[in-house]
Formats: C-alpha cells, sequence, structure tokens
C-alpha cells in the first residue's frame, strides 16, 4: 500500500522498546495510533548479576551459546564494555557454537563479531532444544550459555539443565507490568468496543501482559470476544504469534520477515482487502476503515455507522432486513430493531446529499442504491 492508505484505519500499538518509531510508521501510512504500552523493560544492573555471568563466561568460556533476543545480545554486549570484557568475552563466545532464536538475535551476534553457527526456522525454543539434544552429541556435562530474555520464567534454561547441560544464565533485562495501567486498559476498551482495527505485538510478553492486565480488570473475556469479532492481532514473529492463539486472539497476522517494518506493510496489505469501493449515485466512492470517501469530501463514521455501510455496500441493491443488519453491527450484543432503525437514520444524516440514496423498503428493510 502506498503511504497514506492506512487513512481511516485505527491501530492499537502494545510495545514499549521502539514504540515510537512503529506509531510513526503507521502514521506515514495515514493510520491514527492508540498506545497503550503494557510492558516496561529494566535492564539489570551492570554491578550485579549480570556482570558476575560475564566474569564466569570470560573465566571459563562456554563449549555452545544460546542467544533469545537482539536487545539482550546488544546489552551484554554493552554491559561487557562497561566492565572492560568486551574483548574477552566476544573471544569467549566466538570460540563456541552459537545458536540464535532468530534473525533479530542473530543479527545482533553477528554485528558484535560473533559468528552464528545456526538459527532457528520458526523462531521458537523448542527447536533450538531439538537442536542440541541429539543422538549423538548430547548435553550431558556440557557448559552452556543461555542469555535469557525478560521473562519471569525461563522454560529454555529449565529444559537444557534437565537435559544434563551445566547452564550459565545471562540476565540482560527484565520484563513487568507498567507503572500506569491506565493507557492499556484504554487499548482493552478500544478492543472491546471495537474502536480499533488492529492490536501489534512485537514480543510474547505483551500478549501475555496484555490478557494480565484485562484479567485484573475482569476484562479478560470481552477482550477475547474483541478480537474474534473483527479485531486483528498482529504479531511481529511466530513467537508472539504462538502466544496470541494461546490467549484466545485467533489467528494473528504474521510477516514473512520477522522486522518491525515488514509487520507494518504486511498489516497494511490486509487491510487493504477490508476497504470497500462502489458506485453510489453515479459517483466512485471508497469506504476505507471508518472513513468514506467521496470526490472532494471525507466522512468519519462511527463503529457502528461503519458496519451498517459495509453490510449494503458489500449487496448493492439487495435488501438486507432488520435482523440481517443487526448480526452486521451488534453482533453478540442485546440489540432490537429499534436500534437498526436509529442508526440508519444516523447514517443518513452523515451521508449528507447521498443520504437519500439509503433507501428503505416498506416491510422489508432497506438497500443501497448502489
Amino acid at each position: 500500500m502506498a503511504l497514506g492508505e492506512l487513512s481511516g484505519y485505527v491501530v492499537g500499538v502494545t510495545a514499549d522498546r521502539r514504540a515510537d518509531e512503529q506509531v510513526a510508521m503507521l502514521e506515514r501510512r495515514g493510520a491514527a495510533v492508540v498506545h497503550g504500552r503494557v510492558i516496561r523493560t529494566h535492564p539489570f544492573a551492570v554491578d550485579g548479576p549480570l556482570a558476575a555471568a560475564l566474569r564466569e563466561l570470560v573465566r571459563r568460556p562456554p563449549e555452545i551459546t544460546v542467544f533469545s533476543t537482539g536487545i539482550g545480545v546488544r546489552g551484554l554486549v554493552e554491559a561487557a564494555e562497561c566492565l572492560g570484557l568486551a574483548v574477552p568475552l566476544v573471544a569467549a563466545l566466538a570460540g563456541s557454537r552459537v545458536h540464535a532464536r532468530g534473525p533479530k538475535a542473530n543479527g545482533a551476534a553477528v554485528t558484535a563479531g560473533i559468528p552464528v553457527h545456526w538459527q532457528t526456522t520458526s523462531g521458537l525454543s523448542h527447536e533450538i532444544v531439538t537442536e542440541l539434544d541429539r543422538p549423538d552429541g548430547g548435553l550431558a556435562g556440557r557448559r552452556v550459555a543461555v542469555q535469557l530474555d525478560g521473562a519471569e520464567s525461563q522454560p529454555l534454561a529449565r529444559r537444557l539443565e534437565a537435559l544434563g547441560a551445566e547452564v550459565v544464565a545471562i540476565p540482560v533485562y527484565r520484563w513487568s507490568l507498567p507503572d500506569d495501567p491506565g493507557p492499556a486498559l484504554r487499548l482493552v476498551q478500544a478492543v472491546i468496543e471495537r474502536r480499533v482495527d488492529a492490536v501489534t505485538f512485537t514480543a510474547r510478553p505483551q500478549v501475555e501482559c496484555l490478557c494480565e492486565i484485562a484479567e485484573g480488570a475482569g476484562l479478560l473475556d470481552a477482550l477475547r470476544v474483541g478480537f474474534a469479532r473483527s479485531v486483528i492481532p498482529v504479531c511481529v514473529g511466530p513467537v508472539c504469534a504462538e502466544a496470541a492463539v494461546a490467549a484466545g486472539f485467533g489467528e494473528p497476522v504474521v510477516p514473512v520477515r520477522s522486522r518491525l517494518g515488514s509487520m507494518v506493510a504486511r498489516l497494511a496489505e490486509v487491510l487493504s482487502g477490508r476497504s470497500v469501493a462502489f458506485v453510489l449515485g453515479g459517483e466512485d466512492v471508497l469506504l476505507r476503515g471508518r472513513v468514506f470517501e467521496v470526490p472532494g469530501a471525507r466522512v468519519e463514521l462511527s463503529e457502528r455507522e461503519r458496519d451498517l455501510l459495509a453490510a449494503l455496500a458489500d449487496r448493492p441493491g439487495r435488501v438486507l432486513s432488520k435482523s440481517q443488519l443487526l448480526a452486521a453491527a451488534w453482533p453478540r450484543e442485546q440489540a432490537d430493531e429499534h436500534a437498526v432503525e436509529v442508526a440508519v437514520a444516523r447514517l443518513r444524516r452523515r451521508l449528507g446529499p447521498r443520504g437519500h440514496l439509503l433507501e428503505t423498503v416498506f416491510r422489508r428493510g432497506y438497500r443501497l442504491a448502489a
């Protein structure tokens, strides 16, 4: 899609790191953005457990190194520089067999001068375990350095220990819920009310933290319904996509390449399929998100008005009953036919001089003369 082609769509952003960059990408394409940070990243102090782990690796280099995230690789190298250990640490890790969980970790390692011998194809940790737990070269007694991600639980490190490896954990940062959950709760409410068209996730814990925040407010089930109805979950890669499915958000949109720009481009491509072009009163018009575009004018619609117009435009000239319009614009909600009458009257006013083209068919329903 060309720049500006997300005009009319609203996208929720859950990220902490690089959130400004992501918001700018979306806004350059014309999207409105609701930023509800659901997570907070806390780097470990250089003189704490991180320093101890790095000194231990320099003293006794590992046979195998596992890098989980790009930010983690960059963080441990920066910490080593502060400690005056960058050269010996890079040498120690470069001398091991390095495994990367995905392209970000791979790229950060190579940039730091640490060659990567193997990278997952899925981006999932269990693929690393499968690769390392081979009959011809078991992990028992082998020294393995594992760069931890920021989650409280560390199933990869525990699994490698269970297979007999001597694991040296490298804690670079940790994640927590934000100090102020207000913006995240506003995003949850926007999903429930379908005031956003999509929500982006750039890390697995963002999915988990959004669920935790929603559950704490008693809104988790309603959040899942919001995604099920029409809000698109968008994940930068397979790790957070797996978490989104497990959370009950439905099948997410995932780019081929796990990159921020690729994710935004893929979302734009998917949303383009939701635009509806048709001819109304002899004019070419376009319904794009919440914006109804006619020659020389743009009309902002509410979620309900958008749903009604989309349903009618999808079947131009055909009569839709009030019950059909209820199903289109009030799914899973208690509403009666009077609500349809009121919403149609509002929509006619929004359409201005074209309002008469939304016709009432006595005792049958409504149709769009399109």
